[in-house]
């Protein structure tokens, strides 16, 4: 349709999520009276409102609600195209060993793996799924040329770290159970389930928290997003996790209610670990593809879902 271009759909979309023309700007590098220009636009083109002008934040019209299903749809394959023709140029490549943190298992990594075995002729590819902990040691001991997982927060010699997304801790329970603002909750109900104690999430979870925690029973631990969030969702506990993991259960999700946590929020950081002895663009290529891979199948649903989520959950670019 004439006047309907591909950045007015971005700035719908992000319009959509934030309500706020500021957050928008942000979030898609343009000035606030670009934002507005690009929306009257896109409303223009297609001869009605999409979103309520009048309310703050803004809300979508009913209009603006059935076009937003299809521009997301329309963008998230557009963007996938695009990822896909950023790894075109590893025909060079002799091999390449990749390991990805499991959070990405149900939706990045079958896409991920397509993207690059495609691309990849005649090269000897392998994949790995494991912990953040123990990708930080293989791409250490240079037993992976690249690795995906949660930063730990301390360098490592010899490897180069490309941020990919900042990946908030939230507050997971059954639905239906009463929160109280600014608290965890209370340690004589529902027990508080925990991650592993081997795994990295759990570490920055109980380093923020400290004595907080310390009257809750250490009675579970569990090492699989999935089974944590089947517990949580059967009413077994509560727990703390972070939108990745939790959009992973999406099969869960209408017996759960995520919420923010008390206090200062914190988060964790995915990126791409690679060594520093690259001498092509690799590396820069592969993050680039999970960066559009992260927003198009996690965080725009993820902010869809949670919208306390905003300005918390995003990619991240060097």
């Amino acid at each position: 349709m004439k006047g309907v271009t591909l950045r007015g759909l971005e700035v719908f979309e992000a319009l959509a999520s934030t309500g706020s023309v500021a957050q928008t700007a942000m979030r898609t590098g343009l000035s606030q009276p670009a934002v507005s220009q690009q929306l009257r636009n896109l409303e223009a083109a297609l001869g009605t409102d999409l979103l309520d002008h009048s309310r703050r934040p803004m809300r979508l019209t009913p209009a603006g609600t059935l076009f937003l299903h299809r521009a997301e749809t329309a963008l998230a394959e557009l963007r996938l195209a695009q990822s896909e023709l950023t790894v075109m140029d590893l025909a060079h490549l002799k091999a390449l060993s990749i390991g990805i943190i499991d959070d990405f298992d149900d939706s990045l990594t079958p896409r991920l793996a397509t993207i690059l075995a495609e691309s990849l002729t005649g090269c000897r590819f392998k994949m790995i799924t494991a912990s953040s902990n123990d990708l930080a040691r293989a791409i250490a001991e240079k037993r992976l040329h690249l690795a995906i997982s949660a930063s730990t927060g301390r360098p490592l010699d010899g490897v180069v770290q490309h941020p990919l997304a900042r990946d908030p801790f939230m507050l997971v329970v059954p639905r239906g159970t009463t929160v109280t603002e600014n608290a965890l909750p209370d340690p004589n109900g529902l027990p508080f389930l925990r991650y592993d104690g081997e795994q990295l999430i759990r570490q920055q979870i109980e380093a923020h928290f400290g004595a907080q925690l310390e009257p809750h029973p250490e009675r579970f631990e569990i090492g699989s997003h999935l089974a944590l969030m089947a517990m949580v969702a059967r009413g077994i506990g509560w727990t703390i996790t972070t939108p990745l993991g939790f959009m992973r259960a999406h099969r869960f999700h209408g017996q759960l209610e995520a919420f923010q946590l008390p206090g200062p929020g914190f988060a964790r950081q995915i990126s791409l670990f690679a060594s520093d002895d690259w001498a092509d663009d690799v590396p820069l290529n592969v993050a680039q593809t999970m960066r559009r891979l992260i927003r198009t199948h996690m965080i725009n649903p993820a902010l869809s879902d949670l919208p306390f989520l905003s300005g918390q959950l995003e990619t991240l670019h060097p």
